[in-house]
């Protein structure tokens, strides 16, 4: 009897933070290694990425790790992945390599198993047949994935749309691969869900050279286009309409300068001759330039807001100059991306935000999902990678083309759907599938205690008391001393200052009159006092922070 699992670690009910799971047998597959970015109440919070408790608990019978392409949902916490478990192999195109290598070597990762594979290929690992197809992505090398099983395939879509007009070789969709696994027999598609609430075809509203071709003939002065760096179809859209209008071109982010010369070393593209600026060689007084700026997440909305407020050591702007925003705010991000927006009109001539109606992202719309089913036509249906109403928005197109409900799976991450020789069991088993919070380099405690703290530290502030005591006699010998920092203005509340003061030394000598002082529990107790205190006469809940030295001294 064939056994097959399904489940997801991150990616469903949410934007990001994309890895999922098929154990065929006793061989597990991981597909993406992503995070996603957090949202503003989690302060001080780097990024968001899955738990990999269980794979780590299970690294015997894990046989390879499947990063489709080059994006930080699918594949920035694989560093994290690969320091709790070095020896995984992991299955990558040339170009997402290449990438990816950049990024190990920063973090220190030596010897990692990284294995290079072709975005249409057939080859087996363990006793499963792996089977890649090329997909039509906003990045180069992009692939879906099909696992066989004794039952049928199991195919995961990764990022698509259905493009016929793409003539890149790095960016063509395979639809005779898919053709072929369709006819082969598939039991599960586990398919992308972010677009599914568009009508119509992505293609040809993913492109946005139509919409800005104007300002490219019009604009007199600089042009400035704002632009993820792994949106390489949009950048190279960029840099043709440059070409075509005579500007010269300025990447202004080293990753994306590094990415397209990644592209041709591999022969994918190569910017035409002549056309670039090294941003070694920019001069803020050259005219008729393209300067595109690029990064990640919120960085791209902070180097440009850093540019209009006048920070950038590089480019000043000018009343002459139009800046192009193409990098639509992401969950996450909407706040810088407003605060860029706004200063960006105090200095530039003219500001044009991309419509985002207009020029989709780069997902698979609705037509772009009924082809895949229709070609494909998988046994059960799995909606994957996006928040809740997306994934029930892609089970309707399911249940459109004539699928039931009990051959749909909608899931959230935990649950395991079990098939059995290729009929899905009743009840869904589920595991521990929580967020893990990274804070610079280190994980947070699972608890969330230290962003309570933060919390309370960013909307109440915070109350530091200390007093030094002779350790022998327990006797007071300096301070109390009251430190405020986002609670009151100490010159007018010193009575609420001298009764904290009081406070804790009451507290203190108490303590020692009954006998029972112990440092810590006599700070708990100043603490709860003080707490109830200041919330009394001020209305806050601020961080206490009792502090008693005790020192040795001589007689």
């Amino acid at each position: 009897m064939s056994k097959v699992r399904i489940f997801a670690l991150g990616g469903l009910d949410e934007d990001g933070k994309n890895m999922y799971v098929v154990e065929n047998g006793n061989d597990i597959f991981v597909m993406e290694c992503g995070l996603k970015y957090p949202d503003g109440e989690q302060l001080g919070i780097e990024m968001i990425i899955p738990n990999f408790e269980y794979l780590a608990e299970h690294r015997d019978m894990i046989k390879g790790v499947f990063i489709t392409h080059g994006h930080d949902d699918v594949m920035a916490a694989l560093p994290n992945l690969l320091k709790e478990i070095p020896e995984v192999p992991v299955y990558m195109a040339p170009l997402t390599a290449m990438i990816f290598e950049r990024r190990a070597k920063k973090q220190g990762l030596k010897d990692i198993n990284i294995h290079r594979i072709r975005r249409n290929s057939t080859f087996t690992i363990g006793k499963t047949e792996i089977r890649t197809f090329g997909t039509t992505q906003s990045i180069a090398d992009g692939f879906g994935l099909a696992l066989k099983t004794d039952d049928g395939y199991v195919v995961y879509t990764s990022e698509f749309i259905v493009d016929y007009d793409t003539m890149n070789e790095a960016f063509k969709f395979d639809i005779t691969n898919i053709t072929d696994l369709g006819n082969a027999g598939v039991l599960a598609l586990m398919c992308e869900s972010v677009g599914s609430t568009r009508e119509g075809h992505s293609a040809p509203n993913h492109r946005i050279t139509a919409q800005i071709d104007q300002y490219f003939e019009d604009a007199e002065g600089r042009i400035f286009v704002t632009v993820y760096n792994q949106n390489i179809y949009r950048v190279i859209e960029l840099i043709e309409l440059a070409n075509k209008y005579n500007r010269k071109v300025m990447i202004y982010d080293e990753e994306l300068r590094n990415v397209l010369n990644d592209m041709a070393k591999l022969g994918y593209y190569h910017i035409p001759a002549g056309l670039e600026i090294p941003a070694s060689s920019f001069l803020n007084e050259m005219e008729n330039v393209l300067v595109i700026v690029a990064g990640t997440g919120s960085t791209i909305f902070r180097k440009v807001h850093k540019i209009a407020i006048k920070e950038d050591e590089l480019i000043e702007l000018r009343s002459s100059d139009t800046v192009i925003i193409a990098s639509p705010a992401v969950p996450g991000t909407e706040r810088d991306e407003a605060s860029m927006e706004d200063d960006l009109y105090r200095e530039a001539g003219r500001v044009i935000s991309v419509d985002a109606k207009r020029a989709f992202s780069m997902h698979a719309s609705i037509e772009d999902i009924k082809m895949m089913i229709y070609l494909l036509k998988p046994k059960y249906y799995m909606p994957v990678k996006g928040e809740y109403r997306q994934l029930i928005a892609n089970a309707n197109i399911a249940l459109d083309m004539g699928y039931t409900a009990d051959k749909i799976i909608v899931m959230d991450n935990g649950q395991i759907a079990a098939f059995n020789s290729g009929k899905l069991e009743k009840n869904f088993d589920s595991m521990e599938a929580e967020d893990v919070m990274v804070d610079g380099n280190e994980n947070l405690d699972s608890s969330g205690m230290v962003l309570k703290d933060r919390e309370i530290l960013s909307t109440d502030g915070a109350i530091i008391v200390g007093v030094v005591m002779n350790h022998a006699t327990k006797e007071i010998i300096g301070g109390p001393d009251v430190q405020s920092r986002g609670v009151i203005y100490l010159k007018d509340a010193d009575y609420i200052v001298k009764q904290i003061g009081e406070l804790m030394e009451s507290t203190i000598n108490d303590a020692v009159k009954a006998k029972r002082y112990e440092n810590m529990g006599c700070r708990a107790e100043a603490r709860d006092k003080i707490s109830r205190y200041v919330l009394h006469e001020t209305g806050k809940r601020p961080m206490i922070l009792p502090a008693i030295v005790e020192i040795n001294t001589k007689d």
